[in-house]
């Protein structure tokens, strides 16, 4: 059987037709802001349905399920979006409104959820029983699967790694609480530590490496500056790598999973320079175990991809 997941983004709607073993055999994507209600909603979903169905020459009997992660918070047991402020939406029926155009099993899951469920079946926690992904961002997303299921807490709310609190009564987030990790340990925040190094020191090698890029502050500029040889942009790096631990930290000492991914742009950074002092931090202040059963700490491998993929396993597992 094939599957199809759909992946609404903050700007793009990316669709895909996925065979058992998590390839993506087609896809479409399309502007988010194109879609302004429900009911064109859900009648893009069907659109993409079709669309890749007819791409990849099958049948709309071939295909077993469609799953749709979107970022917000949904009711997963009847397929409500609760809200999402990619498209202002608040408690939209999707799966009924869906179903009025085709029959086909729908599921939907939180974007970070359906993330993480991928990573686990053919990402970086194969293998795994107890598993959790961070995703470094504008915020910080995180999705917790335990025995292949993801764990949803009693009210659908649970994974929101980035608004524990790192620093009591620290920086405000937008979520209304202060101190939260995201504001701390995410690409934006590494950009903003970065920004303000570089307004410091102007005459570092980190005002150089930004000069170079037109003044441009990437997640890269720092560690840029580090390779260099730049004390100010070791100094963002490690402090930033400190906040990073922090959270990681709480994560290991409350779940103990067997393999933690972390994804984003900033995981892209050379295992030299992020992972694995990352680990060393962590294994110094988490709490102590015998060494083969300490979390693994890796990155995430599927990229873009993520997102379709575990969209489209929603169905493959039966809204796991």
């Amino acid at each position: 059987m094939k599957y199809i997941g759909i992946d609404v983004g903050g700007t793009n709607l990316k669709a895909g037709l996925v065979d058992e073993s998590g390839l993506i055999l087609a896809t479409h994507s399309m502007k988010v802001g194109q879609v302004d209600d429900p009911d064109s909603l859900a009648w893009t979903l069907v659109s993409l349905t079709q669309d890749l169905c007819r791409s990849a020459g099958v049948t709309l009997d071939q295909v077993a399920s469609v799953g749709v992660g979107v970022p917000g918070t949904v009711e997963v047991r009847s397929g409500t979006v609760l809200y999402t402020c990619n498209l202002s939406m608040k408690n939209v029926p999707l799966r009924k409104l869906f179903h009025r155009y085709l029959a086909t099993p729908f599921y939907l899951e939180n974007d970070a959820n359906c993330a993480a469920l991928a990573e686990y079946f053919v990402g970086a926690g194969r293998g795994s029983k107890r598993f959790i992904t961070v995703t470094l961002g504008t915020g910080i997303g995180g999705g917790i699967i335990h025995n292949g299921k993801i764990f949803h807490g009693a009210n659908g709310m649970a994974g929101e790694v980035g608004h524990m609190s790192i620093v009591y009564g620290g920086e405000p987030c937008p979520c209304g609480r202060r101190g939260c990790w995201e504001r701390y340990a995410s690409a934006n925040a590494l950009k903003r530590m970065t920004a303000q190094a570089v307004a410091e020191h102007p005459d570092s090698i980190l005002g150089a490496v930004v000069a170079e890029n037109g003044g441009h502050v990437s997640g890269r500029s720092a560690f840029d500056a580090m390779r260099r040889g730049d004390r100010v942009g070791r100094a963002v790096c490690e402090q930033y790598i400190d906040y990073l631990a922090a959270g990681i930290i709480n994560l290991v000492n409350i779940f103990q999973p067997d393999t933690l991914a972390i994804g984003g742009g900033v995981s892209n950074e050379d295992d030299a320079y992020l992972l694995q002092p990352l680990r060393r931090r962590v294994e110094k202040e988490s709490i102590p175990c015998s060494r083969d059963k300490m979390t693994k700490i890796v990155k995430a491998e599927l990229g873009n991809r993520a997102g379709i993929i575990g969209a489209a396993f929603l169905g493959k597992n039966k809204r796991v």
